[in-house]
């Protein structure tokens, strides 16, 4: 008969441990907010790519960039904090045109570019154009236009600039029948778009158009006349302040450029003052 063992027998307890699970982990933590980062990452660019325009994006890229172009003929600011001279080369090296000290700015004309145009210049004529408009058609605070010169003017930017455009009303002309004699009409639309043209520096272009005669003449006076009225309209701009060497071009068109369907219309009257875009 085989001896007995007294030696107790050996238990071994398992416990399981849960800690990652519910509320007792942290790993389900750092991947929300994982998530969380990369929704407002997300959020800012859909923002950006709304809040900004093209020629700002591609600033921006080229912010991060290192191909921007770099030209040591480059558009020293002739004011405060311009560069570190007037001329362009001896200033900081950009990609703009500016002034040499064979030819020096006027009319702060200088100002160079950070690289963001392709054509090597920074235009900001579309913002300039905006504000002029605003201020024209009084919607600014600066602007007190009444109610009845607004009749009388419209604005529109096309490709060769801003075109601000006076003309007819059936009760109120802008000149007398047949003259190029301002009304009291003309001398307030001359006088609000004299002021507002110091808000920009470009080059103005008055043209002159009338409306087609009742009858057939022998000696059409629709070109001596839109001619007549556009240098009058011209002079009255320079003695409102605009400078002389600012005006480009002069021009008549007579009754070739009507806007409504009937060519006799008061409507067809009309002067445009035109804010050249900068070449």
């Amino acid at each position: 008969m085989g001896a007995q063992s007294n030696a107790a027998p050996i238990i071994i307890k398992k416990k399981r441990v849960s800690g990652g699970d519910g509320h007792h982990g942290g790993a389900w933590k750092v991947a929300y907010a994982d998530f969380v980062t990369a929704m407002m990452a997300f959020f800012m660019l859909m923002w950006l790519l709304n809040a900004t325009t093209e020629k700002q994006r591609k600033g921006l890229a080229d912010y991060f960039s290192p191909t921007i172009p770099v030209n040591p003929s480059s558009g020293g600011g002739d004011g405060a904090f311009g560069g570190n001279n007037m001329f362009s080369e001896q200033t900081l090296v950009m990609d703009g045109r500016g002034a040499t000290s064979l030819k020096p700015t006027i009319a702060k004309e200088a100002r160079g570019s950070t690289g963001v145009d392709s054509d090597g210049g920074g235009d900001h004529s579309t913002e300039e154009f905006t504000s002029l408009e605003a201020h024209l058609l009084g919607r600014t605070g600066e602007s007190a236009v009444s109610d009845k010169l607004l009749k009388h003017i419209i604005t529109r930017v096309t490709d060769e600039g801003l075109v601000v455009e006076m003309f007819d009303t059936e009760d109120q002309p802008l000149f007398e029948s047949a003259s190029d004699k301002p009304t009291d009409m003309m001398r307030a639309l001359t006088l609000l778009v004299a002021r507002s043209s110091d808000l920009v520096t470009n080059a103005v272009a008055v043209e002159g158009h009338v409306r087609s005669e009742p009858l057939v003449l022998a000696r059409n006076p629709s070109w001596d006349l839109s001619s007549s009225r556009a240098r009058v309209v011209r002079q009255m701009l320079q003695n409102k302040g605009v400078p002389a060497e600012r005006f480009d071009r002069i021009a008549g068109h007579a009754d070739r450029e009507l806007v409504t369907e009937n060519p006799m219309e008061p409507r067809n009257n009309r002067i445009e003052i035109i804010f050249l875009r900068t070449p």
